[in-house]
């Protein structure tokens, strides 16, 4: 596995996983907690050693899995995890909450669950507009300084809160969706980590499955699935959304990899400093993104997929109504 450089030094593998669907928004999980268990710890041992939690998966019981998966390996992986959710007792998540009380408990009860004594990279989920964002970087900072957190990231936020939050506290890297059909980041939020010297996570980069060409407008979701909500993901829209993915298929098929290593090389092209995260609950999805490192595209073979991408657009809206009013604040 190849490894790059998000900001602030912080080194891990150039294909990391993304835990979240191991217990959640995916439906019904196929697996046992056993089986999420040798997921994690095979990435491992092909090279994954950026894993990416959240306290609101679940909530709380994927910290707990990738603590208990990562325990023997601690070493050898970097941990991501996040705090910003007010999470009430049944579980809901109604609303932010980055207090810096709030995110001190956080970072405790984290710690606890992920059994470590130290986070690498502390991410605030979503940007909580009552609490000023220096607070939240200025928190953080006091974590590193303690030794309960390495780095200091963001999700989703926007260019403007970036420049302020790294004002107070460096920011090691931003987190948001990224993919040849989602390109929200690329005007402002891409170049002002470009100019601070801030990594890049695109989750979702493999475009929520759409983009591995296992999606199309016959496909039925699982009560539970989060693509039940997303506009993008209506039987219309999907069908409309097809000539991308078509044509990843086809570039695919030519270069003789599947469709999902041709998205994930087309991020990896994009700067060295880009590392997305994809998500799975199979070791040979892990093991297929794993390789995308090795694929190789041309100019001519971007520029293709830009073009055809910025010609067709894309139907429908990545979040509801809700989940777009926070996000780029």
């Amino acid at each position: 596995m190849h490894r790059r450089t998000l900001g602030q030094g912080l080194e891990v593998s150039a294909v990391g996983l993304g835990a979240m669907g191991m217990s959640m928004s995916y439906g019904p999980n196929p697996g046992s907690r056993e089986d999420m268990i040798a997921v994690l710890r095979g990435a491992v041992d092909l090279g994954v050693t950026f894993v990416d939690t959240a306290e609101v998966y679940g909530p709380y019981v994927n910290e707990e899995l990738v603590g208990e998966a990562l325990e023997p390996v601690r070493d050898q992986v970097v941990i991501a995890t996040k705090f910003g959710w007010d999470i009430q007792p049944d579980g809901s998540w109604p609303g932010t909450d980055s207090r810096p009380e709030r995110i001190r408990r956080v970072a405790e009860e984290s710690l606890r669950r992920l059994r470590t004594d130290v986070i690498d990279l502390f991410y605030q989920h979503r940007v909580d507009p009552d609490v000023p964002i220096e607070d939240v970087a200025g928190t953080v900072g006091e974590l590193v300084a303690e030794g309960k957190v390495r780095h200091f990231g963001l999700s989703e936020a926007g260019a403007a809160t970036i420049r302020r939050a790294h004002a107070v506290h460096p920011v090691t890297a931003v987190q948001s969706e990224y993919s040849l059909w989602t390109r929200d980041p690329e005007p402002q939020v891409l170049p002002t980590c470009a100019e601070l010297g801030i990594g890049f996570v695109p989750f979702s980069p493999l475009g929520k499955g759409f983009l591995t060409g296992t999606v199309d407008s016959t496909t039925t979701f699982a009560e539970g699935d989060i693509r039940l909500r997303v506009p993008r993901f209506t039987a219309e829209n999907r069908d409309a959304n097809a000539a991308i993915v078509d044509h990843v298929r086809l570039l695919a098929a030519r270069k003789g990899v599947t469709p999902g290593q041709v998205a994930l090389a087309w991020l990896l092209a994009q700067h060295p400093w880009v590392v997305p995260i994809p998500g799975t609950r199979r070791l040979s999805r892990v093991q297929e993104n794993a390789e995308a490192t090795t694929v190789a595209l041309s100019a001519d073979e971007r520029d293709g997929l830009d073009r055809l991408a910025a010609a067709i657009g894309v139907a429908g809206d990545r979040y509801d109504a809700t989940g777009l009013s926070m996000v780029g604040l």
